[in-house]
């Protein structure tokens, strides 16, 4: 089965403006770590996916249409840590973990742990709309994305020879968890019909061990959307972004305190996770069409586009 995310037939504009963002990971990054053919590939991956998720939105497509196309876009680019060119756990093999929430119904869906199916984030996304779960793991996942007939790889088509390098490198150095050694991608995005939603993809850490499962698919943790308050896809040391719930308690604190969207983001990414010592970034959107791009890390791969504008990405934070 080919996956369809496109929309249905097009209709009237509505009223609303649509807005999007992604990102593909926050990190340790300094101002000379990467060349400027690197830096100018990673921003073309980003362009790339806000590209594919304005495709859908100018179509008068849904938000979870937008962030599937978004998602499936940087899974597809090996640059990142998502998909193809995704890190390498302790037995040299690529484990996926990918989540999705829509806002106007607050359904949602997570798989953790697959090997072989394509896109990760059309597995979470069947699991929202063809069963009665919202998460399913490793084998379990992949019979069941079998049976619905999402794409199925070998696992040596998401590996790269950088990813095996990078784990070699990893091995021989017992290197301690470094955040510029793994990250993950995501997409959030407000529509013409005043909806959010937000999807999250990764390949976990490098070198990890015992089926460990960071935040992304867990929602609340790495993704969580809602239209009472917002959209949000997070990125970074995944523990601590479990422990805070991260992407729950910035929509609650939109929700029920009133606050912003950015002073709701900076509170919980700058100050609570700073205090804990966790490390990373989100991306949010809310129903007005605001967009933040938060890290309390060196760098943040990011992006965004609103309606009527052009695209921005970045990657270290001050850019």
């Amino acid at each position: 089965m080919t996956a369809n995310i496109a929309s249905a037939a097009p209709q009237a504009a509505p009223e609303g403006r649509y807005a999007i963002a992604v990102h593909g990971g926050a990190g340790r990054y300094e101002y000379d770590q990467f060349s400027d053919a690197q830096k100018a590939a990673y921003k073309a991956g980003l362009e790339d996916a806000l590209r594919a998720a304005q495709k859908v939105l100018e179509a008068n497509g849904t938000a979870l249409d937008a962030v599937t196309a978004a998602a499936m876009s940087l899974e597809n680019t090996p640059l990142f840590n998502a998909g193809k060119g995704a890190v390498l756990n302790a037995e040299g093999e690529v484990e996926l973990d990918a989540a999705i929430m829509r806002g106007d119904t607050l359904e949602a869906g997570a798989v953790t742990g697959i090997k072989t199916v394509k896109n990760p984030i059309l597995a979470a996304r069947a699991v929202m709309e063809q069963s009665q779960h919202v998460m399913l793991q490793s084998a379990g996942a992949e019979a069941f994305a079998r049976s619905v007939g999402l794409e199925l790889v070998p696992n040596s088509y998401f590996i790269t020879p950088q990813r095996r390098e990078q784990l070699e490198r990893a091995k021989a150095s017992k290197e301690a968890m470094n955040l510029s050694k793994f990250g993950t991608i995501g997409a959030v995005a407000l529509d013409r019909h005043g909806n959010v939603a937000a999807a999250t993809s990764t390949g976990g850490m490098t070198n990890k061990q015992w089926g460990r499962v960071g935040d992304s698919p867990v929602i609340g943790a790495g993704t969580y959307a809602d239209n009472a308050s917002c959209a949000v896809s997070a990125t970074g040391h995944g523990e601590y972004f479990i422990r805070a719930t991260v992407a729950r308690t910035i929509c609650a604190l939109v929700e029920y305190k009133g606050l912003s969207l950015e002073d709701a983001a900076n509170q919980v990414v700058r100050d609570k996770l700073v205090k804990m010592g966790g490390e990373g970034g989100i991306i949010a959107v809310n129903t007005k069409g605001d967009v933040v791009l938060v890290m309390n890390t060196p760098g943040m791969f990011r992006g965004s586009l609103k309606e009527g504008g052009e695209p921005y990405t970045a990657i270290l934070a001050d850019e």
